[in-house]
């Protein structure tokens, strides 16, 4: 009898019983045969329950990460990948065969993969809603396209302004306006970024990094005036085959 290989895998984050993570995950190992592979959930309160989590897992071979530890779990991994390293966010961890944990950023690869079919000549500039570590990841992946980027904020702070500034002048300015914020995310489905929507044009495209609901407030109301819209799933999909070729080179 063979001895099926057992891996596992996860996802790190605070309050993630609705991952995408899990499912997905789970579904791809049954459809594709690799048995002895698993994929759960460690939901953590605070960060720094990160390294018992580490310590009472010593089979575990990767983990994706969500909200809000993209940041905070860099101080405790071993080394990063040269992108990870200037994005300053980590949603991927490798566990080395010499048990050392290496941060890499499949976000921005995601990001990239899914906005490049959308794009035509005039999108020039875009506004990047909320400054966590996903609008890095998104920053970074812009960076790459060519695309100029203004970032959002509660308060306007260096390199942000702040959404009271969002006009009619600013949309004619920028024709790519994303919601890297949880605003809109279920169960909250009735909430949006505070944005002045009348001002989306069939020129514009409107992109959320949330994938459920579908179709946010945001999206739904920018499509209500003509723009182009995409959820954040094909991105979720391009950055978890990422992840998993990561944990398997």
């Amino acid at each position: 009898m063979i001895e099926v290989l057992r891996r596992r895998f996860g996802l790190l984050g605070r309050n993630i019983s609705y991952s995408f993570s899990k499912g997905y995950f789970t579904e791809k190992f049954s459809k594709e045969h690799f048995e002895g592979c698993t994929y759960e959930n460690f939901d953590i309160q605070e960060i720094n329950n990160f390294t018992e989590l580490v310590k009472n897992n010593p089979d575990l071979n990767g983990l994706n990460v969500t909200i809000p530890y993209k940041e905070a779990v860099i101080p405790f991994l071993d080394k990063l990948s040269k992108n990870a390293t200037q994005i300053g966010a980590v949603n991927t961890i490798k566990f080395t065969k010499k048990g050392k944990l290496k941060g890499y950023n499949t976000d921005y690869y995601g990001f990239k993969k899914s906005l490049e079919p959308l794009l035509q000549p005039h999108h020039k500039k875009a506004l990047i809603l909320g400054t966590g570590g996903a609008s890095k990841g998104v920053a970074f992946a812009l960076d790459q396209l060519d695309i100029t980027y203004t970032f959002v904020s509660r308060e306007a702070k260096e390199n942000c302004i702040d959404y009271s500034l969002i006009n009619a002048t600013t949309f004619d300015n920028y024709q790519i306006i994303i919601n890297c914020t949880p605003v809109g995310t279920s169960p909250n489905v009735d909430l949006f970024p505070l944005i002045p929507y009348e001002f989306f044009t069939e020129k514009h495209i409107a992109y959320d990094l949330i994938y459920n609901p579908a179709e946010t407030q945001f999206l739904s109301k920018a499509k209500a005036q003509g723009a182009q819209i995409k959820n954040g799933l094909d991105m979720l999909i391009f950055q978890a085959e990422k992840a998993w070729k990561i944990w398997n080179k």
